[in-house]
């Protein structure tokens, strides 16, 4: 039920901010529900693996270089699914940076 909760959760925030955001767009809300589903499929998959394998980069930076690895998950979703679009390298690292925030936000309050 919780996995439930997140994904629609998700799913409402990519289509808000893909209102907000005008380098990034999504069809429909049923598009943004896939585009959850794949965004925590490649985030439970492939971002370990970059993790590990940029860990100098990522240590060098003080962690900063993780915000490329999620701009880089979310471009990889932008080209799995037709539906959703980012313009470009900045538009996904501002798109997963506010997503990031508002997931944050979301679940303090939700386990309040």
């Amino acid at each position: 039920m919780k996995f439930l909760l997140r994904l629609s959760v998700t799913g409402i925030l990519v289509v808000l901010l893909a209102n907000l955001l005008p380098g990034v767009s999504t069809d429909s809300y049923w598009t943004a529900i896939i585009v959850a589903l794949i965004l925590g499929i490649l985030n439970l998959i492939v971002r370990p693996v970059l993790v590990i394998l940029t860990l100098p980069v990522t240590i060098l930076t003080l962690g900063l270089f993780l915000l490329v690895i999620n701009a880089f998950i979310i471009l990889m979703t932008d080209g799995l699914i037709d539906g959703f679009s980012v313009d470009g390298f900045w538009w996904a690292l501002l798109f997963s940076i506010c997503l990031s925030i508002l997931q944050s936000i979301l679940d303090a309050l939700v386990e309040k």
